[in-house]
This record gives C-alpha cells, structure tokens and sequence, in this order.
C-alpha cells in the first residue's frame, strides 16, 4: 500500500494526457546484414534503426572482432586517417584499445558503456564482442572505404 504523502503528491501532478505511441524496433543479431565478413572479423550494420535527432538516421552495429585486429591501416586516406564517424556502445566481452587523432588512448573492456567521437581508431586487444549506435550515413561511407581498402 502506498503511503498517504505519496497519494496526495501523486493527485497534485498534472494529467499527463494519452500514453505516448512510440514505434520500437526489435532485432536479432542474426537478422543484422554483415557488412564485412573476413576471418578474424564481422561487422553487421542495420541502416534506420532509428532517427538522430540532428536530422539522419541512426544504424544499429554489432562487431564480431579478433585480438590483434587493427584498423588504422583500413582507415588511411580518410580524414586524419580516422574514422570520423561518432558511436555510443556497449563492449559485451573483450578488450579494445581507442587512439585519438589528439594522441590520447583509452582501454574499453567487457562490460563497459562508451561514447567515442569522431577521430579514432580502434585496436583489439582480446577478441570482442561491440554493439555500436551510429549515424548511419556517417559510418556508413567509413565501413564502404575499409571494404575498398580491403579489396585492394
């Protein structure tokens, strides 16, 4: 049972009006495209996964990436050699090293929420699990020049 202050604090609020109508998006890992597909890495990206509030869409990445991989390589030729993409993620398992084109570097290890700005690049450590939101078009054109880059 509630307590009475709760009661009488709970009638003071304004209506807060009909529920909202929020669409939701639920998808399996397994049902994300792999956009890259090579030993030792996979990076599914679903494009629309849901809107950024900038204007553009947001797209839903899950990365399945080998220790020892390091993408500097596939990222010469871009601005500042790095990907000028932003994510927010989650690193379920693993451990990645994140250089900044300001030189500085930060270890992300499972369990850890991150936010990583545009001008990195990333260097696995021990095999990893990540799941990145991103502005779709953004990263987009990065993952299309590290395919290019790979086929060369």
């Amino acid at each position: 049972m509630l307590s009475p202050e709760f009661d009488r604090f709970n009638r003071s609020l304004p209506d807060p009006g009909p529920p909202l109508e929020v669409a939701t998006v639920r998808v399996r890992k397994e049902e994300i495209p792999a956009k890259i597909d090579v030993p030792g890495a996979k990076a599914r990206q679903l494009t629309d996964f849901g809107d950024v509030p900038s204007g553009g869409s947001l797209a839903a990445e899950y990365f399945s990436i080998g220790a020892g991989m390091d993408i500097a390589p596939l990222l010469e030729g871009l601005e500042d050699d790095a990907c000028q993409a932003p994510h927010w993620g989650y690193l379920i398992s693993g451990e990645v090293v994140v250089s900044y084109t300001n030189g500085t570097e930060e270890t992300i290890e499972g369990g850890d929420l991150f936010y990583w700005p545009s001008g990195h690049s990333v260097r696995v450590v021990d095999d990893a699990e990540v799941i990145l939101f991103s502005p779709g078009k953004q990263h987009g054109e990065v993952l299309e020049h590290m395919i290019t880059k790979m086929g060369a």
